[in-house]
Formats: structure tokens, sequence, C-alpha cells
């Protein structure tokens, strides 16, 4: 399954994050099923993931790689030479989706990288751009100063941290809202007894009630495992449906962010 972005390009409705997983565990998810990787220059194994795409055997056009742009590339040229940095890391020609790691508003140069990433994607480098933590405020900077509205919006989304605010300004403005640690890492789904209710009802476990939940808000999640059983696992949640009671439940668990990770303050290099 897939969902269409505002530019025209499809993606994937659920990917695999990659944070820290080695060469084999990416190649592990690629043969469970996964054709959305979810990188970042900052997770430091941008080559492990593009090994992996190469050895995999399929199609490069059938694989969507997703990488970031950290705090100390921002700036319109450092925002290319980011981009380099990764396309070498990664071993390919191009990235099908280039985000904006944090907006990092102290440094007040997150308008000169999206016009950078603008550059990139007319140029064919990146297929498709966007940006990651980024509030309203922030995203109405972008589409007011350059006319280009992001394709996605990644945030932190999960049952315990719902977004309802941001994920419906980025509906209205026609942004994918894509959801990191949808799965609440550090936090034990299973402890919740309304989710462990829910996924006893429907015979499938706490994850899967997770990223069902997140799928059924619109959402994209790109929950991350090494594991081949559980990659397989976190990919088969399009055999139930969550009732909206059930979806309204899962709705009010919210207890916040789970590191404090205000985008307003918050930086990360």
């Amino acid at each position: 399954m897939t969902v269409t972005l505002n530019d025209g390009n499809t993606m994937a409705s659920i990917g695999l994050g990659t944070y820290a997983l080695s060469t084999a565990e990416v190649l592990s998810g690629l043969e469970a099923g996964y054709r959305l990787l979810d990188s970042a220059l900052k997770y430091g194994n941008e080559a492990e993931v593009g090994a992996a795409v190469r050895s995999s055997g399929i199609d490069r056009a059938d694989i969507q790689v997703t990488t970031k742009l950290p705090g100390r590339y921002h700036g319109f040229d450092t925002t290319i030479e980011g981009l380099e940095v990764s396309l070498r890391n990664l071993g390919l020609d191009y990235v099908d989706l280039y985000l904006i790691h944090w907006p990092l508003p102290r440094l007040n140069r997150y308008v000169d990288s999206w016009r950078a990433m603008i550059r990139l994607r007319d140029q064919g480098r990146v297929r498709s751009i966007g940006v990651s933590n980024f509030t309203p405020e922030q995203l109405t900077r972008l589409s007011t100063e350059t006319g280009v509205v992001p394709a996605v919006n990644q945030i932190e989304l999960h049952p315990y941290f719902p977004q309802a605010a941001q994920r419906a300004d980025d509906t209205a403005r026609g942004i994918v809202t894509q959801s990191w640690s949808p799965l609440a890492e550090g936090r034990d789904l299973g402890r919740s007894r309304t989710i462990a209710g829910v996924a006893r009802t429907h015979g499938v476990t706490t994850a899967q009630v997770a990223l069902r939940w997140n799928i059924q808000l619109g959402a994209v999640p790109v929950p991350r495992s090494g594991n081949p059983g559980r990659q397989r696992q976190n990919l088969d949640v399009f055999g139930f449906t969550l009732s909206a009671a059930e979806m309204t439940a899962l709705s009010s668990l919210g207890s916040g962010r789970l590191w404090g990770a205000d985008p307003d303050v918050y930086e990360s290099f």
C-alpha cells in the first residue's frame, strides 16, 4: 500500500527505521518486504543502509530511501554539501526523500536550507523534500518565503503522544505525516491495559496495535527493528481494523514526548 505526496510521488504506507542497524539487519528488512528505508546522516550508518540497498537484488527504483540533513549543515551551500556527503555514504545517485532533521530556530537557517533542497529536487538529485519535527509556525515560514510546501513532516507520534493539532495542520497543508518512534520506544506498550486489551481483541501484538493506530490516523509509521521476526510482524498490520471507539481510546493515553524534545528549543547537530 502507498500514499500519494503533494508532489505527485508515492510512498510506501509503512517504512523501516534504520537507526544503528547493520547492513544485514537492513537487508533482512528488505527481504521481509519493506520498501521505504528511513535513515539520517546523524545516525552514522548511511553506508550500511546503502550497502543493503545495493546488495538486495531489488531494483533501485522499487526502494525508497530517506535521509536527513543534520543541524551542522543548515544553510544554503552547506545543505548541498550535506546531501553530497549522504550520497557518498549511501553509494547512491539520488535519495527519494530528503528531510531537514530539526528546525533549529535559534540558528534561523532552515529557510535557507529549504531553498537549497528545492534546488536539489529540481535537479533530480532528490525525488521529494520534506521536514522533520516542524511546527505549524515553522511550516508557514517555509511556504510563505519559498512558495513550496513540504511533502512530508516526520514527527514523534505514538499513542502516548498523538499530536492531534500538528497532524490536523499537516493535513490542511497537504503534507503527509510520518511517525518516528511509532512504538513509543522506551515505554512498554504492554503496560497499558488499553493497548493490551485491544491487542487481545484482535489477536495481535501491542506493537501491531500501535502501528495500525498510526496508519488509520493517516500517518506513515517507520518502526525500527533489526529482528527479522519483528520486522515481518510490524509489516503485518493490514489484516485488521480498529474500531472508532478503539481509536479514540488509544488517542486518549497521552503522557507527552519521550524525551521532551520540543522543536522550538531542541537542538541536534
